[in-house]
């Protein structure tokens, strides 16, 4: 029963950071395109994006916004994962920050655009549960009060 008491911690925080390894992955990757793309293409071509969308926006185009994207979402995101990999101290707190900035960059968007869409949805759903799975990881390393030194 000790054995299985000590195990399943370790499984759970290993299901927790594969989780949100593919979460941040995903992200990721998503982030370095659209942003790259942004970039690349400020009037939003490359993405089929419209114009009229920018109207309520300080933006005169898509360049700053895919900066935003390709460095918040996407190279933060790499480096999270990284920092999972390497097992960094206290790298749940990472995790949540990133879940926090995707979480805030798709409400302000929808503030901005004003519309919204499925991949709004999905990826503030993604970063809702990313600040989850870092809260939750964060529970796991919190040291046990019945734990003695």
């Amino acid at each position: 029963n000790q054995i299985l008491n000590d195990i399943s911690p370790l499984l759970m925080k290993i299901f927790l950071n594969i989780l949100a390894s593919v979460l941040l992955v995903f992200n990721g990757a998503g982030a370095l395109f659209g942003g790259w793309n942004l970039m690349s293409h400020p009037d939003g071509s490359s993405l089929q994006l419209s114009m009229d969308w920018l109207k309520h926006t300080p933006f005169p185009d898509y360049l700053i916004p895919g900066i935003i994207l390709f460095i918040a979402n996407g190279l933060f995101s790499v480096f999270v994962f990284i920092a999972i990999l390497l097992k960094l101290t206290e790298y749940f707190w990472l995790i949540m920050i990133q879940g926090a900035i995707l979480t805030g960059w798709i409400v302000i968007q929808i503030a901005l655009i004003r519309t919204i869409d499925f991949l709004h949805v999905l990826f503030g759903s993604i970063g809702i549960v990313l600040f989850i799975l870092g809260w939750l990881l964060f529970q796991y390393d919190k040291p046990s009060a019945t734990t003695h030194s």
